[in-house]
């Protein structure tokens, strides 16, 4: 399997020259500065691995770029009246990679007991798969026959389809699993196949030639390859990048934040004729959280909400990058999202005024716990709330030893952030449930609610969705009421393509797709 590279492209090369009769083969080339520890979307717990296992695999349904949930290697499928069956159809169409230890070296066709084997390796216990909470509130799932495949829920669950899409949902072969190293040497459905994997150099994935998707009649994908490299240092990433080694960066880092973009987050003007700048809404919501057990008073609470400004914080600290969060706790990219849901913008005579009516103490210090990297923003709504009278103490720990606090109730006043791991509001919601209370659940601010609880529970057991979000929308209301966390602003999604590149699409959960991308 470990091909020479040089050999690698030779073949590519040729193919190249025969399918589209000319002299070029495209090859997709991305920077990867974190490490890939597996292929087996089993253990695709980060980005990293995410992003490269999702060209490899498929699962029954996948999110499209506005994270409507899409039909993949099931055709389709019907949901119970009570939303408790979910019964998918599968394609007849869809066959693993070619692979040796298949017959005759020719990847099979995938049938609904492949699903059944995959969803019994996540939930083994030996394996202890990352994943394996997506499947904690099935009773039971089966092979129907080859096609049907049949998944009952203990709980009506409406983010279940999204919860198929992840990568943990994956479709793998039985006995290629058991006879080999999976996760360096992967066998799945993807656009994409496994090719070369040098640790720390390159990681080579190659077109799938018998893949099942198509695009107006047009076979996908329209890559012959993809290639990651793996250069730690982000600043000499970005100078591949700039130089035209790389096809695509995501993100942005300190060391180059200022270079190619504005203070007000466009393009610098010498980089606009080579590089296109895609940005649009991320679904993370980065804020600070009170614990509830002994908070500060309501108005205070209040107070710090309008007593700083987020639009010059984002202009001057993240280049804009983000959206002010002036509305709810959901952030912008989800349909549950309102513009409506009015929330707190700067105003310093509203934010003194509720502090002289809480009778607080204002000699009384305020201790904010946060890491260094975001030390900068605690530090400006410290100097901002000086302003209006609050004594604030800037508190930084590891972000280990943080986390550890916050999990654990020890933070009365921390920054906090939260990034979907599943396109539906109730993901954000769940942190203000109070069944969730940490240590056995995400509620780390302790918030109870009544008119809250029996909110989030109408919902999980709604089928229809306008119901469902107008739930979702009350609940966000009660949140920003009560003030039990200060939003701070909701993230975006930057990434920055050769202007060669066309078809590049990204959603709201930063997912990389290059099945349509051509270059």
């Amino acid at each position: 399997m470990k091909w020479k590279v040089g050999f690698f492209i030779i073949i590519l090369f040729s193919a190249c020259r025969q399918q589209y009769n000319n002299d070029e083969f495209t090859i997709f080339k991305y920077n990867e500065s974190a490490t890939i520890a597996t292929l087996d979307p089993t253990f695709a717990k980060d980005q990293a691995t995410i992003w490269a296992t999702n060209q490899l695999f498929n699962g029954l349904v996948q999110l499209d770029s506005k994270l409507n949930v899409k039909p993949s290697i099931a055709k389709s499928w019907q949901i119970s009246d009570d939303a408790l069956a979910y019964t998918f159809f599968l394609r007849n169409d869809v066959v693993f990679h070619d692979d040796e230890l298949f017959e005759n070296g020719k990847g099979r066709k995938v049938i609904a007991q492949d699903f059944e084997y995959s969803f019994n390796r996540l939930l083994n216990k030996n394996l202890a798969a990352p994943g394996a909470w997506v499947l904690s509130n099935v009773k039971s799932f089966k092979a129907i026959n080859d096609s049907v495949f049949s998944i009952k829920l203990i709980t009506p669950f409406p983010a279940f389809l999204s919860l198929l899409s992840m990568q943990y949902c994956s479709v793998v072969p039985k006995e290629i699993v058991e006879k080999r190293d999976f996760n360096r040497e992967p066998i799945g459905t993807g656009p994409f196949q496994f090719q070369l994997w040098e640790d720390g150099v390159k990681l080579v994935l190659r077109k799938n030639a018998n893949y099942f998707e198509n695009e107006e009649g047009e076979q996908l994908p329209y890559l012959d390859a993809v290639a990651i490299t793996f250069i730690k240092d982000k600043q000499s990433a970005f100078l591949q990048f700039i130089q035209g080694k790389l096809d695509f960066i995501s993100g942005i880092d300190a060391s180059y934040k200022d270079e190619i973009l504005t203070n007000t987050g466009e393009l610098q003007e010498k980089y606009k004729a080579i590089v296109a700048l895609q940005s649009q809404p991320y679904l993370n919501t980065e804020y600070l959280g009170f614990l509830m057990d002994n908070p500060l008073p309501l108005e205070v609470r209040q107070a710090i909400n309008y007593g700083f400004d987020r639009v010059k914080m984002l202009k001057y600290l993240r280049n804009n990058i983000g959206t002010p969060a002036v509305n709810g706790f959901v952030p912008k990219g989800l349909p549950s999202f309102s513009e409506e849901l009015m929330g707190y913008n700067y105003n310093l005579e509203k934010a003194i005024e509720l502090i002289a009516i809480s009778d607080f103490d204002i000699q009384q210090e305020i201790i904010l716990s946060t890491t260094s990297s975001y030390l900068d923003l605690c530090e400006y709504i410290q100097n901002q709330l000086q302003e209006i009278g609050l004594n604030v103490r800037v508190e930084v720990n590891p972000p280990s030893t943080h986390r550890q606090l916050v999990a654990t109730s020890k933070l009365n006043f921390f920054r906090g952030s939260w990034i979907a791991d599943y396109p539906d509001a109730e993901n954000y919601l769940s942190l203000f449930y109070s069944k969730n209370f940490c240590p056995n659940g995400p509620n780390y601010t302790h918030f109870k609610n009544k008119e809250f609880d029996a909110l989030y529970e109408n919902a999980l057991s709604e089928i229809n969705v306008e119901t469902r979000q107008a739930y979702y929308q009350k609940m966000d209301k009660l949140i920003i009421e009560s003030a039990v966390v200060v939003p701070l602003y909701y993230d975006r999604v930057l990434r920055f393509t050769n202007k060669s590149i066309t078809g590049f699409e990204s959603n709201a959960m930063n997912l990389l797709d290059l099945k349509r991308v051509r270059k």
